[in-house]
């Protein structure tokens, strides 16, 4: 195990519209606020998007199982914040559920919000960052 102590610096509340897509509005948010480490809670609906299940079978290095959705899904979700190559990638896993039917996994791209997603983003004063992991192939998280 790896850790880092820090604080809390600023807090943003954010609101992300009907047809937005999320991802990317996010990641404008954070270069434009100059937010490089964080935390963010998320509730609200996507209309689409792409993700990451897990792997199809639990190895080293993995082959991992994608799947996309059209149909409108409530999430709840949460993030980290880290730097990546000098800019701040933000690392996204959320339940997303519609009747009975619910997904839980990674949100990679294609996420367009449906009416609304609410977010608080927690900036943290610490020093960690992402670092390539040659064994996985990820740009892992690593706290100083």
């Amino acid at each position: 195990m790896k850790y880092a102590k820090g604080k809390i610096k600023r807090v943003f509340v954010v609101k992300f519209e009907h047809g937005d897509d999320l991802l990317k509005e996010l990641q404008g948010l954070l270069e434009k606020e100059d937010i490089k480490r964080g935390v963010i809670h998320l509730i609200g609906a996507l209309k689409n998007a792409s993700i990451v299940l897990g792997p199809k079978k639990p190895v080293i290095p993995q082959e991992i199982h994608e799947l996309s959705f059209n149909d409108g899904r409530e999430v709840v979700g949460l993030a980290t914040i880290f730097p990546e190559n000098g800019k701040p990638k933000v690392h996204l896993h959320a339940g997303l559920g519609k009747g009975k039917k619910v997904l839980v996994g990674c949100i990679r791209s294609g996420t367009e919000v449906y009416i609304v997603i609410e977010a608080i983003i927690l900036e943290l004063d610490v020093n960690a960052s992402r670092k390539m992991d040659e064994k996985t192939g990820f740009n892992l998280l690593e706290p100083k």
